[in-house]
């Protein structure tokens, strides 16, 4: 499979992780309020700063010229300015009729320094006279500037700040991280609600003094709790109210089968006896979803051959269905023996094969079944070519009493627990249960581990 290019990942990363979420937000916070802080103080202190500092500036900078041209009789003295371009970190242009020399001829005249709002000197000595720039009696003109060794420490100083940036939101991420782990254990714990394992509550941090998120553990700790007693309350119910309708309804059948089976009660002997078998049937389905959905599902497990039981199981429903005789099996030769409970296994086979057989009866194939080896353990695949069901009843089928409003109705058969019931045993040996649609038909697959 293509893996997606790196910025879709971490687009859907972003998109999917609230810590990344939330460290971006609080750095692109931190960002503009310093931006926004910097370039407040920046321009307060702007105003009146230039007038603050100019009459400064200009003063040392004639000193800086008086001490070039200490002799006012001579030219500027290219020693005396070369030793000032050491001692501090400033350039020195001279241009003049005598004297043409420049302290760094490699570094450009920066613009900056014939800006325009620093032209006036404001000291009377002329109006046009440049900040940075002044002019000898003898027709020299001394220019000033800041070298380039005054900026030498700003790649180090920006690789500083860098570092010190990327250190403050991993920092910050770790810290966002440790705040939320919660939500990881508040997830977990919902998958298991959602699967039906009530044992492992949800960890609250803290829980003497639990913060929102470990509030929130604890609310739905409690909802778990609530759903169990109320699951463990209709399961008792459930279970009880089946024992109880089984007495009556071995009586009621003892008392069927005592009628005369001759004569004009012979018709309503026998479609009692169907209803009351049906029932029975029914009571019992319920009885073992009840076992299997248990926390502690007892499965007894043996060495199972799948494909003897399969032709077993089609023997017992050929008198029931005229295609289940033509049922097709396609068995891998290298099947191996799974430890399966062969009770519940015969159960599987036995809805799924009814279920084909039931709504295969105009199709024009009959239904198959295929056994074959995976890498984690054996397969089984039951496929009719009946109508089959829409895309929206699809993932609704092996829900228990659930039955689709198409060709799969009561009056087809089935009260809607065959495929739960098949469901349960897959899941309590360990696999798994899917049903898609074959176009035409039904393809239910179970997935049984070879462990």
């Amino acid at each position: 499979m293509k893996q997606a290019p790196w910025h879709r990942r971490a687009r859907l990363a972003l998109s999917r992780s609230l810590r990344v979420r939330l460290v971006l937000m609080f750095l692109l916070f931190a960002l503009a309020l310093a931006g926004i802080f910097i370039g407040g103080v920046q321009k307060a202190l702007s105003v009146g700063w230039r007038d603050a500092a100019r009459p400064l500036l200009m003063d040392y900078v004639d000193r800086l010229a008086a001490e070039i041209t200490a002799d006012t009789g001579s030219p500027p003295a290219v020693a005396r300015a070369q030793a000032i371009t050491e001692r501090l970190p400033i350039t020195v242009r001279i241009s003049g009729p005598q004297v043409v020399w420049a302290s760094h001829p490699d570094q450009p005249r920066p613009d900056w320094m014939a800006d325009r709002e620093w032209a006036a000197n404001g000291s009377g000595e002329g109006e046009g006279r440049r900040l940075l720039q002044r002019s000898t009696a003898d027709g020299h003109q001394i220019e000033f500037g800041l070298s380039a060794r005054a900026w030498e420490r700003r790649p180090r100083f920006a690789w500083f700040t860098l570092g010190a940036l990327l250190l403050l939101t991993g920092l910050a991420y770790g810290y966002v991280r440790r705040q939320l782990r919660p939500l990881d254990a508040i997830r977990d714990g919902a998958l298991r609600l959602g699967a039906g394992d009530f044992a492992q509550p949800i960890p609250v941090r803290h829980a003497h003094r639990p913060d929102e998120l470990g509030q929130l553990a604890t609310t739905i700790n409690t909802m778990g709790r609530d759903i169990e007693q109320m699951l463990d309350a209709k399961r008792a119910l459930l279970l009880a109210i089946s024992h109880e309708l089984r007495s009556p309804l071995t009586r009621a059948r003892l008392h069927t089968e005592l009628l005369p089976e001759d004569g004009d009660v012979r018709p309503q002997r026998e479609a009692l006896l169907r209803d009351l078998g049906e029932m029975s049937r029914l009571i019992a389905d319920l009885l073992e979803s009840e076992r299997l959905s248990g926390r502690h599902a007892a499965v007894q497990r043996e060495p199972t051959d799948l494909v003897a039981l399969a032709r077993e199981v089609i023997t017992e429903l050929a008198p029931r269905h005229v295609n289940a005789a033509a049922v097709r099996i396609e068995a891998a030769h290298d099947l191996p023996v799974l430890a399966l409970d062969a009770t519940r296994m015969r159960l599987l086979l036995r809805n799924l094969l009814d279920n084909a057989c039931r709504h295969s009866l105009d199709a024009a194939q009959p239904p198959e079944l295929h056994v074959r080896r995976v890498a984690d353990g054996v397969v089984l695949e039951v496929r009719d070519f009946g109508p089959g069901v829409s895309e929206a009843q699809l993932g609704q089928l092996a829900q228990p009493f659930y039955r689709p409003d198409s060709a799969r109705t009561r009056s087809a058969g089935g009260v809607g627990l065959g495929l739960y019931l098949c469901k349960l045993v897959a899941q309590a040996h360990g696999g798994r249960f899917e049903v898609h649609n074959a176009a035409p038909g039904l393809r239910v697959t179970v997935t049984l581990p070879g462990g």
